[in-house]
């Protein structure tokens, strides 16, 4: 598994599998699964994510290591 946040378009995207994604549905608005061929999900992108966390007792988004655009994330 995989995450990555990207601060200039504010996207947070979790990966499962490095399966090719062959369709993607927007299951509830900023919330888009990715399916693999077999139906199974192998991602998720979560668009405005800053706004979109649970609480401030959730914890932050923290950088684990950037690379690019996009850098690793945990949540504290």
């Amino acid at each position: 598994m995989k995450a990555t946040y990207d601060p200039d378009v504010d996207i947070l995207r979790i990966l499962f599998s490095n399966e090719h994604i062959e369709e993607s549905d927007e299951d509830k608005p900023g919330v888009i699964i990715d399916y693999g061929h077999d139906g199974r999900v192998v991602g998720i992108e979560i668009l405005d994510a800053a706004a979109r966390r649970a609480s401030s007792t959730c914890g932050r988004v923290q950088p684990l290591n950037c690379s690019g655009n996009s850098m690793a994330v945990s949540s504290t």
